[in-house]
């Protein structure tokens, strides 16, 4: 299994001569090359916990690459994807953009670009993944609150004082302070802004989650 350290790039082409090519030319920045000749086997077998891209031909027998790209961009694959064609035209292009590629380029390829596109897509995948990690940190966190201490935490990200939230729910100032500190340490919020961006990040979440 590839990691943070060991990028992997899966590169699908029915052109044996265009895959070995390729495979030569991103070998040259020291990032490792699965090679596919089928798209299917590709979807079925490929690795998705790996940290890396795709780099998929447009046009293949069986198989489109646009329907490849959908069918992984459907299943929450998150590899940047990057396309390739040697007979683009706009309306393409734009659909390719507009099911999540990463990038659109025409072959045959260049060199520079393909290169530049792989390393910008790396960087974007392993910003992802570190996202998706500190996301779960969060939940995980948050899950640990008690009920009370999930009441108190919503008073202070609106703005209430220790005795206002004492007042609203009928409890004493220290009681008040003694959730706030247990907020602050199962946070791991070392300031008020910290926690009041934390608690407002997971709330961006779930609504984004929700099913409208």
């Amino acid at each position: 299994m590839s990691t943070p350290l060991s990028p992997l790039i899966h590169l699908i082409d029915d052109d044996d001569a265009v895959r070995d090519s390729l495979t030569l030319l991103i070998g040259t920045i020291g990032l490792r090359v699965q090679g596919w000749a089928d798209p299917a086997a590709f979807v079925a077998g490929f690795d998705r916990s790996g940290i890396g891209a795709i780099v998929l031909d447009v046009r293949m027998p069986g198989i489109s690459g646009l329907s490849v790209l959908e069918t992984l961009v459907a299943d929450g694959v998150d590899q940047p994807v990057i396309m390739l064609t040697g007979n683009g035209n706009v309306d393409m292009c734009r659909r390719a953009f507009k099911s999540g590629a990463a990038e659109f380029l025409e072959k045959p390829v260049n060199d520079e670009q393909l290169i530049e596109a792989l390393q910008k897509a790396i960087r974007q995948h392993v910003r992802t993944r570190e996202r998706h990690r500190d996301d779960s940190a969060a939940r995980e966190r948050f899950g640990q609150l008690s009920a009370r201490e999930r009441e108190v935490l919503g008073l202070i990200v609106e703005g209430l004082t220790n005795k206002e939230i004492g007042r609203a729910l009928a409890v004493s100032p220290r009681t008040v302070e003694s959730h706030r500190a247990k907020l602050f340490a199962k946070l791991e919020a070392h300031s008020l802004a910290q926690l009041i961006r934390s608690y407002a990040a997971l709330v961006d979440q779930d609504a984004a989650s929700s099913p409208p």
